[in-house]
């Protein structure tokens, strides 16, 4: 058995405890708006929000934040983490992120003592780093010895089962239709990891305009059940 499986199964586990479930990242504006209605909408949603938004910006961030902690970094994480800050117009999304990145290093740092991620929270509580999801995620997968490809596709996978549970609850879907399309995207996740680890590098970033403005509108539901 990998001696990395518990670790790649516990940083990507659905449940864990950082607040994810409580954010739609603009899919219940789509909803309200009736732009995603059905099964199919959802999955079209599902299919264009991994390869033409995460691809390019969280996952991206995470392959970044893995090379940086390869060579002990600490200055490349900081300026990734600034990064990803100004990529993240929506203020629910910068907010989500950050908070899901201070959670998940809370769980972690009990149990997992590395000099990288002590000097990166020291960053954070300088101000110099606002300790983003994805690039916490990718620090912890390689100071825990996760291959980078696992590392891809295990964020993908999480990504995309979350936004697959929010779809069921909100459209709503039966419990099936969401088992349904999660087989039919497990190909489709293992072709992301392998682009986003050769993706060029001035990609990184991609504008996705209609995601960007729909998580603004959140903001404004006249009601919600997600934070974002």
């Amino acid at each position: 058995m990998n001696s990395f499986l518990g670790s790649l199964l516990h940083i990507a586990d659905p449940t864990l405890p950082i607040g994810g479930f409580s954010h739609s990242y603009g899919l219940e504006t789509y909803i309200q708006k009736g732009k995603v209605n059905n099964a199919a909408s959802a999955e079209v949603f599902i299919e264009n929000m991994l390869s033409y938004n995460i691809k390019y910006n969280d996952a991206s961030f995470v392959r970044l934040a893995y090379e940086a902690s390869v060579e002990n970094d600490l200055e490349a994480l900081i300026r990734l983490d600034q990064e990803c800050t100004a990529i993240k117009s929506p203020r629910e999304l910068r907010d989500a992120s950050q908070k899901l990145g201070l959670r998940f290093i809370k769980i972690f740092r009990r149990h997992k003592s590395f000099d990288l991620a002590v000097r990166y929270e020291e960053a954070i509580s300088q101000a110099k780093a606002s300790c983003h999801y994805s690039i916490a995620f990718g620090m912890y997968a390689c100071l825990m010895n996760i291959p980078i490809e696992e590392t891809l596709f295990a964020f993908f996978y999480n990504s995309c089962i979350g936004m697959i549970t929010n779809t069921v609850k909100l459209v709503p879907l039966g419990q099936l239709d969401g088992q349904d399309m999660m087989f039919r995207f497990q190909p489709k996740i293992t072709r992301l990891a392998e682009e986003t680890i050769h993706l060029d590098k001035a990609l990184i970033g991609l504008c996705n305009i209609a995601s960007d403005i729909r998580a603004m509108q959140h903001e404004r539901l006249y009601t919600r059940l997600y934070m974002s």
